[in-house]
């Protein structure tokens, strides 16, 4: 037998060391050692070899926008808001394509090839709808571009939006979404979530939702969204983004509520590096943080995978497209320091997430698609802790990126000429 690829001697986020043989798109073989020909071989010498990293929320119409026409000043949630409707009117075709084609670059860089991406229908123009459709088109072969149709300025507050949102999809947008809590009343916000879901099982789709992204504990939209996946029978498909104004919530209500969110199979995605930065603007002390309940869900066999959200952008002024960057945050945020949450914190920006987008055919396994990545760790909580260098990423089965490794040289007396900062853990005591 002989392979297109094979990449040996990596450490799989399981503890196995192993040969990947790739042959075409897939993966055709795991073992311990793969003795064949390849038409290339990838040294990954004992480096994490990681199924690709994944990202399910993201603003890809906005991203590398910084500073255009203006800095969000008070760097809250509404002013970024307010900022993205002066710019909508400045935007072209052809900037949304670039700066979006130039993100995509950035990710395969950081190992991210698949990309959830909310794109704002209330621009009846429907320019970057049709902007990231090419996008999406141009960079299939190794990114996987999902299209949420986002009202962003609300699905009826928007006197366009419905219909727009409507056109979207008709043009081949993926996901429904939706912004329950920026409709004018509590009501609209329930209602919208109502039509939304209803529009979803209606084409087949899944359904994704920004909720109660606030620091109001009585924005409680998620609780319709999980009644109507019950009720339309969209589990598995839907999805609610934020979930903010739960950091805030009287906690007996949230042990009613987080049981109906488990019943109903409904994904969430916490976005830790925003939530932080734009929640508890209005708090002097003690400052909420604006982070979801993640442990208290997980425990609960509630889907949680952590989000990018933004990038340099009206609403973040940071970001580098790197998932583990994400996964750090929100490691702290969340307070999950114990190794098996540590290690769990990689597995949400990797193979949890990939389950919320519905990508079924990403992953480490035999006939899974041959898209993976080597990183400068040796294992998943050392990569959350280096946010390392990734030595070479495959998507696909084809090499898209590669870096060799960096080492830094000290010219210290009596110290090594070189260090590493990767750790080896001593065997714990019994």
């Amino acid at each position: 037998m002989s392979f297109d690829v094979i990449v040996r001697g990596g450490t799989l986020p399981d503890g196995r060391v192993a040969d990947i043989g790739i042959r075409g798109e897939m993966i055709a073989a795991i073992e311990p050692r793969i003795e064949a020909e390849a038409g290339r071989v990838v040294d990954a010498a004992g480096n994490l070899v990681s199924p690709p990293f994944v990202d399910p929320h993201f603003h890809m119409d906005a991203t590398l926008s910084y500073g255009i026409p203006r800095i969000n000043a008070s760097g809250t949630l509404l002013e970024g808001i307010a900022l993205w409707g002066e710019l909508k009117p400045l935007l072209t075709h052809e900037a949304v394509k670039e700066r979006a084609l130039a993100y995509c670059d950035w990710a395969v860089s950081m190992g991210l090839l698949a990309i959830r991406t909310h794109v704002d229908t209330c621009d009846d123009r429907l320019l970057a709808v049709e902007a990231l459709l090419e996008v999406k088109k141009e960079v299939s072969s190794y990114i996987d571009l999902q299209l949420v149709a986002f009202p962003q300025d609300g699905f009826y507050r928007s006197p366009t939006a419905r219909e727009n949102t409507i056109r979207a999809l008709d043009l081949g947008v993926d996901v429904v979404g939706g912004i329950p809590h920026f409709e004018r009343t509590m009501a609209d916000g329930t209602r919208s979530v109502t039509e939304l879901c209803e529009i979803a099982a209606e084409r087949g789709l899944m359904v994704d939702l920004h909720c109660d992204e606030t620091d109001d504990p009585l924005s409680r939209h998620v609780e319709q969204l999980a009644y109507e996946t019950q009720r339309l029978g969209l589990h598995g498909r839907a999805a609610g983004s934020h979930l903010t104004s739960m950091h805030s919530m009287d906690n007996y209500y949230v042990s009613k509520l987080l049981p109906m969110i488990a019943e109903a199979d409904l994904s969430v995605i916490p976005n830790p590096l925003i939530n932080i930065m734009l929640q508890g603007r209005h708090d002097t002390f003690p400052k909420r943080r604006g982070l979801t309940r993640v442990k208290e869900m997980q425990a609960l066999g509630i889907r949680v995978g952590w989000g990018q959200d933004c990038v340099l952008d009206p609403w973040y002024s940071l970001g580098t497209a790197d998932m583990l960057d994400v996964a750090f945050m929100g490691l702290h945020v969340a307070q999950m320091s114990s190794p098996a949450d540590m290690a769990k914190c990689f597995d949400m920006v990797t193979n949890v997430n990939a389950t919320i987008m519905g990508l079924d055919h990403l992953g480490l396994a035999v006939g899974k698609r041959a898209s993976l990545v080597v990183l400068d760790a040796g294992n998943p909580i050392e990569a959350v802790r280096l946010r390392p260098e990734r030595l070479c990423v495959i998507a696909r089965g084809k090499v898209v990126a590669e870096r060799a490794r960096q080492k830094t040289r000290l010219a210290i007396a009596g110290r090594p000429s070189e260090i590493d900062r990767r750790h080896v853990t001593p065997p714990q005591e019994t």
